[in-house]
């Protein structure tokens, strides 16, 4: 970051300049995500706080605050250094907030009252240049900033990178600040993609500087799957567009007892803005899935499971709630898989039996696998002792044409030849069973409509990542309430977004 900074300065640009561009980004995005009045009398008016260090990370927060006032927010700065010691930009950008700010040992803002209305904290004490432990009065103003988090609900946003974690390494001190969002700037730091790092980071979303063009970098450098590595991928639609050209998505899924798991995939699959949906059933099942199905999805019982292979699909999504099956039934799967030409999104059940049959015999490229800690564990057992990062790149080292979407809390996708992408969006409240039955449905809705297939994953981990933040941020659901059936509920914001 460093050397695109001091690229940019023998171009013209200016320290104040690109400060500028950097917290017009930052207040950008909150804007996006944070959704309140524009009237700064109303109850939802938000109220940001920022808590500042003397340096240009503060000067950064302190422009977002002002973009922020300027869009009815109430501001104030919290800092334990005088408005003289700063740094001469960020003393410069706290006199042009003028009159918008509220500033004194508390900021002069009631906590208490702020339950109705979004409540952010600006982490702008530290920036990259940062190492060690946290010293005072800083490591007051952290402790500050996560007591608001835990005791007074307020939604965290670090400035570049939370302050306290190591950007090379991801690793953090004691003390350091937990965020909900990380709105890291110019560049992804690659220690904000560090496993270490995800308990402190929270979602993550760069915020792009025009002038700085980030530099080609290693092959295994891991890249930020976010909202602006991610438009332009799907075009917009002409008005002549029918159903056919949305893609034919056939979906394999459900069992007696895991019936929900099929009707999540579909869900997702629609919503994702697949043209045609077929969920293919055993005929005893039928009846019942008929009464659970949306309408809007077509559902075919088979005898065999062959008589797939000759539809009219452009996609199958295979595995969510399947069970483990019999010899007679796993058997008939693995010649499915064999002999189905195109592409195969594979997760839960149809990853367990992939791992029962050997690996080597039935992997093949076309396919994108989903699977999350305990599968890959099953499928690869010398992979399962790896950091999450080397075991995606040696998938990917052996098995070309195939695509992995590593689930977790940073899921990770990559390809033969193809770096590892780290997904940004989601959050806590995917702790729950069906989530990963949505991504399915999703994923093979997008290579439906002509994706490739680490475009197709990556994209669908953002979206149902996205999709769930959402239902947080404008919905009615909480970190405890969400369940993978809101999630396709919010697709469509999702999608939304990227326009």
């Amino acid at each position: 970051m460093q050397r695109l900074e001091e690229v940019a300065f023998k171009q013209g640009a200016t320290p104040e300049g690109l400060m500028e561009k950097a917290g017009l980004g930052i207040a950008r995005a909150i804007l996006r995500r944070y959704p309140v009045s524009v009237s700064p009398v109303s109850a939802r008016s938000g109220v940001a706080i920022a808590c500042i260090g003397s340096g240009n990370n503060g000067g950064d927060a302190l422009v977002a605050l002002r973009h922020l006032a300027d869009a009815g927010w109430r501001v104030g700065v919290k800092c334990h250094h005088s408005p003289t010691s700063l740094s001469a930009l960020p003393r410069k950008k706290w006199r042009e907030l003028g009159e918008s700010i509220t500033q004194d040992l508390d900021t002069g803002i009631n906590l208490d009252a702020c339950e109705s209305c979004p409540l952010i904290v600006l982490d702008g004490l530290l920036g990259i240049g940062a190492r060690g432990p946290l010293r005072a009065p800083l490591d007051e103003l952290a402790a500050w900033i996560n007591h608001a988090r835990d005791r007074r609900g307020a939604e965290v946003i670090a400035m570049d990178i939370p302050s306290g974690v190591d950007g090379d390494t991801g690793v953090a001190c004691a003390g350091a600040v937990v965020a909900d969002l990380t709105l890291t700037v110019g560049v992804a730091k690659v220690g904000l993609l560090a496993q270490a790092a995800v308990n402190y980071t929270g979602a993550i979303e760069s915020v792009p500087l025009a002038g700085l063009t980030p530099p080609d970098g290693p092959d295994d450098r891991p890249c930020l799957n976010d909202i602006h590595s991610l438009r332009g991928l799907l075009a917009r639609r002409p008005h002549d567009f029918h159903k056919g050209d949305a893609g034919r998505v056939g979906i394999l899924a459900g069992s007696r007892g895991m019936l929900g798991a099929a009707v999540l995939c579909a869900r997702g699959a629609l919503r994702a803005g697949a043209g045609l949906v077929t969920l293919f059933t055993e005929e005893e099942l039928y009846p019942t899935l008929a009464a659970m199905l949306p309408p809007e999805a077509m559902l075919r019982p088979v005898r065999s499971l062959l008589e797939i292979v000759d539809g009219q699909l452009d996609v199958l999504a295979v595995g969510p709630g399947m069970g483990p099956g019999d010899e007679d039934a796993n058997r008939e799967f693995f010649a499915l898989l064999e002999q189905f030409d195109r592409p195969l999104v594979v997760d839960a059940d149809g990853l367990n039996r992939i791992a029962s049959g050997g690996v080597e015999n039935h992997l093949r490229p076309l396919m994108t696998l989903t699977p999350h800690p305990g599968e890959l564990a099953r499928l690869f057992p010398d992979l399962a002792g790896m950091p999450r990062l080397e075991a995606c790149r040696a998938f990917a080292s052996r098995h070309e044409g195939a695509t992995l979407l590593l689930k977790g809390a940073r899921s990770l996708v990559t390809e033969s030849g193809a770096p590892v992408y780290v997904n940004g969006t989601g959050n806590a409240a995917m702790a729950s069973g069906g989530q990963g039955d949505v991504l399915t449905g999703v994923i093979a809705a997008l290579l439906g409509q002509g994706l490739g297939q680490t475009d197709a994953a990556r994209l669908g981990a953002w979206l149902c990542g996205r999709a769930a933040e959402f239902a947080l941020s404008h919905g009615q659901a909480s970190t405890h309430s969400l369940t993978a059936g809101d999630v396709p509920n919010w697709l469509g914001m999702a999608f939304r977004e990227l326009r």
